[in-house]
Formats: structure tokens, C-alpha cells, sequence
């Protein structure tokens, strides 16, 4: 059941994401044609990540009330409405709608953590949560190189054939995914995740510093290409793809590898540890070369510390408040990727592109330090051989 829930589960996720990778690359491209002022321009792509914000919890609250399986197949609908109106958008206030209505959509990855919380026993639930990480990689390989063809043909193919994914992805869901919630257990409700579960906030914390750390960066790497290298544009595509095919092999083969029975605090400490190591080489890199040899130091911290975060988030909440707790966590990583690009962006502006990594490695070591001081879970703790 277990298996069979996380296969249907993975494609589900992958072909949802699939859709959000053509459309992030070419939403700056749509949005320049219409000339915002600067404060506009910024607002537009905040507000995806503002809405998820506001909804990831709420929508992670109701998979706990009403089930996993209506939350998601009410979000993956939006998530095809949103890409629709993208590929409609013949103006700004259309296009800004476009991203709110797929932003309050995008708390399905909050529902799709809960169901793998669902399935899994807390020794497997590191393994689980990379499977997410996973879809997001090949998401992320798949939907701009989709884009980049799509776009040669008309530039609202991208829009349409990102809603066509979305709604594949519901009609997956409706046709193989099972609830998986148990209606035994009584949904907490009008509680705050935060209250039922020790250690939750610091793990929060924990969270908001790491994928903080990771937003600065993602936005500001082709800056830093094309500073360092003058990298052309199809260049710079090839190495996020090299980026995402990386975080495919360590989330789908490293980390599964990985005993069930080591604590997700040892996961989460040792990524962010090699996330600053691989950040740091980049202050100084002069080589592409050996750019390339640091980018899976990148890759397996990330890998390592993403899907440990999201299962110690699980393990410290009660069976009937996983979607809440997610969601919250969800929540939070919605509030970084608001604060890491704009934090991104001023670093580069004020100190230059040399600046930006090393910023990025003090908040993972900010995150790994607020981690050491979080409670490993004795239910996690590495059996001793009688």
C-alpha cells in the first residue's frame, strides 16, 4: 500500500512540477513587457510565495480535518486555473492573478508531505520526503527545457501546456490516490502547530535560516556566472539543469540509501555543514571547472538537510496535526523564498557577487548552530547491538 501510495504520489508531484519549472524561467520575460515600476515588478514575484505564506497552513489544517486527498485535488485544480490564466495574460493585472490563484494552490506540497507522513514509519520518513526532493529536480530539468521549445511557437504555449501538467497531475490523483488519513484520529483544530509539539519552533527557525540560505543563492547564481565567466544565457540554462540533475541523483539515490534508523538531526546538521563548506569554495572560485566539482557539495547538503527538515517536522507532531504542522513548515519556507531573493539581491548590490555565498554559508551555519541546541527524538535514536 505504502509503495504503491508514494509512486502515484511521486508522479503526481512531478508532473505538478513540471508546470511550475516552465513557468518560474519565463514569468521575469512576460512581466517586462508591461514596464511595472520596480516596487511592482518585486510585488509580482512575491506573490506566489506570499500566497503559498498565507495558505500553506490553512490548506495543510484541512487535509487534517477533511482528508488528504480533497485538498489536494482542490489545489491541484487551482494550480491548473493559475498556469491558464499565465497562458491567457494579455496584461499585468492578469498576469499578477495568475500567480496568486497558483500561490494559494501551491500548499499542495504541504498535503503531499502529510500524505507521506501518512505511509511511512518515522524511521522511512527521511527517505519519503525525498521523494518530493526528487520531483522537484526533475521538475525543475524537465519544465524549463519544455519551456525553451514551447516558447519558439508562441509564447502562451508555455502557460497552456504548464495547466495541461497540472491538470494530468489532478486526474492522477483522482483516478489512483487513495485517502490516507486514518478517520480514527480527530483533527486538532484551532490549534497552533507550534503548541503541541516540543521543539517545533526552533525546528521552524531551523528551516526559515536553511531555505533562506538557498533562495539568496538560486536567485543570484546566473548573476554570478555571468560575472565571473561572461556565461551566455543557454550556458547558464545548462548549469541549472546540471544543478537539478544533481539534486535528482541525491535525493532519489544518497539519501534513500540512508539508514532509516539515523536521526534526521544528524541529516539536518551534516547538510548544512556541507552546504557551508560548498558555499565558502564558491567565494574564491575562479575556475568553471572547479565550480562544477563544488556544485554536488551544494547538492548533497541541500539533499541531506531538505527532506531530514520536513521529517523532523513530522516526528514532532501528533498523527492528527501532520497537514497543520507541514504546513506551518511549508509556511515559513514560503516567508524565506520572500526574504532570501531580496536578501540576494542587496548583498550583490552592496558588497558584490563574491558576497552573495558567503552570506549564504553564515545563514547555514546560523541554521546548523539553531539545530544543534533542537532535542534528538528518542524514537530516532540508533538502536544499540545486544
Amino acid at each position: 500500500m505504502s509503495r504503491r501510495v508514494l509512486v502515484i504520489l511521486f508522479a503526481v508531484v512531478f508532473m505538478d512540477l513540471v508546470g511550475f519549472g516552465m513557468v518560474i524561467p519565463l514569468l521575469p520575460l512576460y512581466a517586462q513587457k508591461y514596464a511595472p515600476p520596480p516596487g511592482v515588478f518585486g510585488l509580482l514575484l512575491a506573490s506566489y510565495s506570499a500566497m503559498q505564506f498565507v495558505f500553506s497552513p490553512i490548506l495543510g489544517a484541512l487535509s487534517d480535518r477533511w482528508g488528504r486527498r480533497p485538498v489536494l485535488l482542490l489545489s491541484l485544480a487551482g494550480s491548473a486555473l493559475g498556469y491558464l490564466l499565465f497562458g491567457l495574460a494579455d496584461s499585468l493585472a492578469v498576469l499578477f492573478a495568475s500567480r496568486v490563484v497558483a500561490g494559494v494552490a501551491g500548499g499542495n506540497i504541504a498535503t503531499a508531505q502529510a500524505v507521506i507522513a501518512d505511509v511511512t514509519t518515522p524511521e522511512e520518513r527521511a527517505k519519503g520526503m525525498g521523494l518530493i526532493g526528487a520531483a522537484f529536480g526533475l521538475g525543475f530539468i524537465a519544465g524549463p527545457a519544455l519551456a525553451g521549445v514551447l516558447v519558439s511557437f508562441s509564447p502562451r504555449l508555455p502557460g497552456f501546456a504548464a495547466a495541461t501538467f497540472s491538470a494530468l497531475a489532478w486526474l492522477a490523483a483522482w483516478r489512483a490516490l487513495p485517502e490516507t488519513r486514518n478517520p480514527r484520529q480527530r483533527a486538532v483544530v484551532r490549534r497552533l502547530p507550534l503548541a503541541g509539539a516540543r521543539g517545533l519552533g526552533g525546528l521552524l527557525v531551523v528551516g526559515f535560516l536553511t531555505i533562506t540560505a538557498w533562495a539568496a543563492f538560486e536567485v543570484t547564481f546566473a548573476q554570478f556566472l555571468h560575472a565571473r565567466w561572461h556565461l551566455p544565457a543557454a550556458r547558464v540554462a545548462w548549469l541549472f539543469a546540471y544543478v537539478g540533475l544533481l539534486a535528482v541523483l541525491v535525493q532519489g539515490f544518497v539519501v534513500r540509501k540512508i539508514p532509516g534508523r539515523v536521526p534526521p538531526k544528524v541529516l539536518v546538521v551534516g547538510g548544512l555543514g556541507v552546504s557551508a563548506v560548498g558555499l565558502g569554495f564558491l567565494v574564491e572560485v575562479s575556475s568553471l571547472a572547479v565550480m562544477l566539482a563544488v556544485l554536488p557539495l551544494l547538492a548533497l547538503g541541500q539533499g541531506l538537510a531538505t527532506p531530514a527538515l520536513s521529517a523532523w517536522v513530522s516526528r514532532r507532531s501528533s498523527a492528527a496535526a501532520q497537514g497543520e504542522a507541514l504546513g506551518a513548515f511549508q509556511g515559513v519556507g514560503s516567508l524565506a523564498r520572500i526574504v532570501g531573493p531580496i536578501t540576494g539581491q542587496l548583498v550583490l548590490g552592496h558588497w558584490g557577487v563574491a558576497a552573495v555565498p558567503l552570506v549564504c554559508a553564515l545563514l547555514a551555519v546560523s541554521g546548523l548552530v539553531a539545530a544543534l541546541f533542537l532535542p534528538v527524538d528518542s524514537s530516532a535514536a540508533i538502536p544499540k547491538v545486544l
